[in-house]
């Protein structure tokens, strides 16, 4: 493995002690950590196997909220530990990753769909006070090799693969089991993990999960054959690359980001050139288009039933791309703990609004730990 610290730290964010409140408790009235425990409105035996529809919106599961309020900064003076990024050899291909703290439990963090592990720049410092802190860039994004997927007789950009990675770099680079902390994409890639090899995951925490509304089995019987035309349009013919160079410019990726952010401050030139940047490596087109096709696979309510470890859900109010009246229903699943919402907040809550979200991870690391 080879690794180097990167030029410069990382924003030195201080968050404070881990808190959250429900709905029906007064703003800031906080519970101890010792009683976020299991609600017991969750049903016993073993969780519905739904598909989400847009009836999911009508379920209204408990759920618990975050104040809008910022929180007040921590006590403790001490440094914020400074990342290293490293290379790791993963069946012959270089994958890139971010590591930072020496003690405590472990932690891996999982970007979205053409995000990478610059996306938790807000949140590694942080976190690694009091953990062992991995950021990871799945094969085909950020800095980690981009194989060509027409080069393999099946298909290579797969939950499946993805899985396989974050497991075998628990096993190999971490050398013990983790928590897994996911955004979008990476939430799918999070839990297929944890079925796989359910021995290497403490428990994961799932920040606005992707719906995957694209999926075949959630296309309506009228779209799929056009929504199949077009998606052979854009990866067998030049209209894919062209399509492709016109996402791929600062301009387009901040007006994408400013959809998904709730708060558009948040999308800061620095944000958008740690998602431009690696996103501009040759190969990267081929696997953008290669994941917009993808219309298999597992969706999460396929893979919840089947995960073994407590699960926290988190979703962005705002959330223009997950509406978080879909994301409601996954609160009824038996191994979710918690559904909490986070006002006024977007799709990315990691990156624009960490002083809500790393507590939040804390207390779920501490309290399964």
């Amino acid at each position: 493995m080879a690794c180097a610290a990167p030029p410069s730290p990382l924003p030195a964010a201080t968050l404070s002690a881990r808190r959250r409140t429900t709905t029906a408790v007064p703003a800031y009235h906080y519970p101890p950590l010792s009683r976020l425990s299991r609600r017991s409105w969750l049903p016993s035996g073993n969780a519905p196997r739904v598909r989400l529809r847009a009836e999911a919106s009508k379920a209204d599961p408990v759920e618990e909220s975050l104040p809008a309020a910022p929180v007040s900064p921590a006590s403790s003076s001490e440094p914020l530990p400074r990342p290293q990024t490293c290379t790791w050899n993963w069946k012959g291909y270089n994958i890139r990753y971010q590591y930072a703290g020496t003690s405590g439990p472990a932690l891996v963090l999982v970007h979205g769909f053409g995000a990478n592990s610059d996306h938790w720049r807000k949140n590694i410092p942080v976190l690694a006070m009091e953990n062992r802190v991995y950021a990871i860039d799945l094969i085909g994004y950020g800095y980690s090799d981009k194989p060509n997927p027409r080069d393999f007789e099946e298909s290579f950009y797969t939950f499946e693969t993805w899985g396989e990675q974050l497991n075998t770099f628990c096993a190999e680079v971490i050398k013990s089991d983790a928590f897994f902390i996911c955004n979008s994409i990476g939430g799918l890639v999070g839990l297929q993990a944890a079925v796989m090899e359910p021995q290497m995951c403490k428990g994961i925490v799932l920040l606005d999960i992707s719906l995957r509304m694209l999926h075949i089995s959630k296309q309506p019987w009228y779209g799929k054959p056009f929504i199949r035309s077009f998606q052979n349009l854009l990866r067998n013919t030049v209209v894919g690359k062209l399509f492709f160079s016109s996402v791929a410019t600062p301009e387009s990726v901040k007006n994408i980001l400013s959809q998904c952010y709730h708060d558009t401050s948040a999308v800061t030139d620095e944000l958008v050139q740690c998602i431009l940047q690696p996103g501009l490596d040759p190969g990267a087109v081929d696997v953008f288009l290669e994941f917009i096709c993808y219309s298999g696979g597992p969706l999460p309510e396929d893979l919840l039933p089947m995960v073994k470890c407590p699960v926290l859900v988190a979703w962005g109010e705002k959330d223009p791309w997950e509406p978080v009246e879909l994301g409601r229903a996954y609160g009824s699943f038996d191994a979710v703990e918690d559904f909490v919402v986070l006002p006024n907040v977007g799709h990315c809550p990691q990156d624009e609004a960490p002083q809500l979200v790393n507590p939040l991870v804390e207390s779920f690391v501490k309290l399964h730990s």
